[in-house]
C-alpha cells in the first residue's frame, strides 16, 4: 500500500513558474471584478430606491395638489356666482322702486292709501 501512495513533486521550471503566475493574476483579477460588481450592484439597488421613494413621493404631492385644485376651483365657482348676486342686487338697489318694495316687506312701511295685515305663519 505504501508503493502505492507515492509522492508528486512539483518541477520547479519556468514555465510552471509562468503560468502559476498567471493563475494567481487571473484570480486577483475574477476577485476584483467580483468586488466592483458588487458595489455596482449595491449603487444601483441604492439608486432605484432613491429614486423609487423620490417618484411615489411626488405622486402623492402632485395627487394633492390636484385635490386642492379642485376644491379651489369649487370655491371660485361659488364667489363667482355669490358675486354676480351681488352685482344684481346692487343693480337693484338703485332702483327706487326696489327699495320701497323691501322696505314695505321688511320694515312693514306702507304707501299711501294702503293697509298692512300682519299674518302669522302657523297655522
Amino acid at each position: 500500500m505504501q508503493e502505492k501512495e507515492k509522492k508528486v513533486t512539483q518541477l520547479q521550471s519556468q514555465y510552471i513558474q509562468q503560468q502559476e503566475r498567471r493563475d494567481q493574476i487571473l484570480k486577483k483579477r475574477k476577485k476584483g471584478l467580483i468586488r466592483r460588481l458588487t458595489v455596482f450592484g449595491i449603487f444601483v439597488i441604492l439608486t432605484t430606491g432613491v429614486m423609487a421613494s423620490t417618484l411615489f413621493s411626488q405622486s402623492s404631492a402632485i395627487d394633492k395638489k390636484v385635490k386642492e385644485k379642485e376644491n379651489l376651483e369649487q370655491q371660485l365657482a361659488e364667489l363667482e356666482r355669490e358675486q354676480k348676486l351681488l352685482e344684481e342686487e346692487v343693480v337693484k338697489l338703485n332702483d327706487d322702486e326696489y327699495i320701497a318694495k323691501i322696505a314695505r316687506r321688511d320694515y312693514f312701511l306702507s304707501d299711501k292709501n294702503e293697509i298692512i295685515f300682519k299674518v302669522s305663519d302657523e297655522e
